[in-house]
């Protein structure tokens, strides 16, 4: 038996503020920045951008009452404030993509927007780290790198067009993930606002410390429900010397498993590994997002290898063998940059060709699982029974090689620290867990 940490009848019982009360707030808001007619929101356009996205599957009916539009960590502290002294519900919000997380404000409040805390603070080329506001997505840290000429990326890639702020939030991964870990990896020190508005750094100095808690590991991955990150330093990586991209479909999803389970045990070091079922590359191919490429309408794992030439080569063979073992219908290789960006479109395109298709009144959900590498083909046919049996179209992608659990002894600690770090239960609540 789990020793039980926490009762849930010693936990908090919050009440949230009225709406005069909030208004009140709303007024003590733009009365501390009046050189700021822009620092809130109550237009009813901007409400419903920030209580849920195309493709939300929970809570699309309750929308914050206002959004905050600070421009760096000082407003969101005295916002935070205010929103502490009054009770008031934040909900912080950088890119609103809901790939790995969704927004939602089932409790309304008021949602900060980090579209304005979007640069970067500073790098450090000798120290292979950046240091960005949570506005700034992955993809415009790479392309300012590349512009600088500068040999280094960030090497997190979740879809195109998260933030960094909502990639620590969620302890994102991506196509890359086999290789280059996720987030939590690659986060140095925060700034973050606690609930009461106070300011502190996660930590200082060397990367390696063992001098006190861990309070990177605490806050990437907590969603904004522990403090709200104003500003990062993250690790960068050298760019490999070259890469290539292959796309091998199989007759049925246990023989694609079967291969990418073989791929990694053999310890080749692909720098991702994809699946996608036959569902999702029918779909890709009516809706003509990656034209002129065509793709065999079966499930197809996308591979990425980086190194040198010669290793590249060397593994794309190992790989070859292993997929040919499997049952791979065939194996097609990128030989220059513009192959591995078609080849690598379907995995990139793939929700949006969901979006592009769907009827109208139709809904898309998006939404993840982790098993056992064992037992991934058991849940994909298992829910691919369910959405049958339900009558919903099922398309499943991934990545191969990382995943992750709540258990629930751990989410008794997770609300005992919760309740010390933010007591009125006013950072996006409703996340992770409720009350």
């Amino acid at each position: 038996m789990p020793i039980r940490i926490l009762d849930d009848k010693r936990l908090s019982t919050v009440k949230y503020a009225s709406f005069v009360n909030i208004e009140k707030a709303i007024i003590e808001i733009r009365q501390a920045f009046p050189q700021n007619e822009d620092i809130i929101s109550t237009d009813s356009e901007d409400l419903k951008a920030h209580g849920y996205s195309e493709w939300s599957s929970i809570n699309v009916n309750t929308l914050p009452v206002a959004v905050a539009y600070p421009q760096n960590t000082m407003e969101v502290s005295s916002i935070a404030r205010i929103c502490h002294k009054w009770r008031i519900p934040v909900i912080p919000f950088s890119g609103g993509s809901s790939v790995e997380g969704h927004i939602s404000a089932p409790h309304r409040g008021i949602s900060i927007d980090f579209v304005n805390m979007n640069r970067i603070t500073a790098f450090n080329e000798e120290d292979l780290d950046i240091s960005v506001q949570p506005g700034l997505g992955w993809v415009d840290i790479n392309t300012w790198l590349r512009t600088q000429g500068k040999n280094l990326f960030f090497p997190i890639d979740p879809g195109p067009t998260a933030k960094i702020g909502g990639m620590i939030a969620t302890n994102c991964s991506g196509t890359n993930a086999v290789r280059y870990g996720t987030m939590r990896d690659w986060v140095v020190n925060l700034t973050i606002v606690l609930a009461d508005g106070s300011a502190i750094k996660t930590r200082r100095g060397p990367r390696k410390s063992s001098a006190g808690y861990n309070l990177n590991g605490l806050i990437v991955g907590s969603e904004g429900t522990l403090g709200i990150v104003t500003e990062a330093t993250l690790k960068l990586a050298v760019i490999p010397e070259t890469f290539s991209v292959a796309v091998v479909p199989f007759e049925n999803i246990c023989e694609a498993v079967s291969a990418a389970s073989k791929v990694i045990r053999s310890g080749v070091p692909v720098a991702a590994l994809e699946l996608m079922d036959k569902s999702l590359m029918e779909m890709i191919n009516a809706s003509g997002v990656t034209k002129p490429q065509e793709w065999k309408e079966a499930p197809t794992l996308f591979l990425k290898f980086s190194g040198t030439s010669a290793s590249i080569n060397d593994n794309i063979n190992r790989v070859k063998e292993i997929a040919s073992a499997a049952g791979a219908q065939s194996f097609e290789f990128a030989r220059d940059e513009c192959e591995q960006e078609l080849l690598w479109s379907a995995r990139k395109e793939s929700l949006y060709s969901i979006l592009a298709l769907r009827d109208e009144g139709e809904d898309v959900w998006n939404t993840d699982v982790a098993v056992p590498m064992g037992r991934l083909a058991d849940i994909i046919d298992a829910s691919q029974e369910d959405a049958k049996r339900l009558g919903l179209n099922v398309y499943i992608k991934g990545h191969i090689g990382d995943g992750n659990f709540h258990e629930r002894w751990r989410v008794h600690a997770l609300k005992l620290i919760k309740c010390k770090l933010d007591p009125y239960w006013i950072l996006n609540p409703g996340k992770i867990f409720d009350l």
